[in-house]
């Protein structure tokens, strides 16, 4: 992934309304150190931060579930997040697919070099 594709990434998983403020944060420290001596200082946190935020299948579906996740999307909402993770999971998914969770998955891979 060259620099002009990671920012990209980064850019839109902060766009993404399911991005929690702190992975929002990060993302844009990273972008403004981008060419600067704290860019890898940057990274590195951003890094943290989507280890911190970035959800399993198995993370979300409780979260969709339970009385916090109808009280945040609204219960109908709540359900029908919930239903389509578990489709992800009964196809071999593993991580949830939104916007900020899926380019947060990129953005580790990328560091990982794979």
């Amino acid at each position: 992934m060259t620099k002009q594709e990671l920012s990209a990434a980064v850019e839109i998983m902060i766009g993404a309304p399911s991005c929690c403020g702190e992975l929002r944060d990060a993302g844009r420290k990273y972008l403004d150190a981008v060419g600067t001596s704290g860019e890898k200082a940057a990274f590195d946190a951003l890094l943290a931060e989507i280890k911190d935020d970035v959800c399993t299948l198995d993370e979300t579906i409780p979260f969709f579930e339970s009385e916090r996740g109808a009280q945040i999307f609204g219960a109908e909402k709540a359900r029908a997040m919930a239903a389509h993770a578990r489709e992800l999971k009964a196809r071999g998914e593993k991580w949830c697919d939104c916007a900020a969770c899926a380019s947060g998955v990129k953005i580790l891979a990328c560091a990982a070099g794979k």
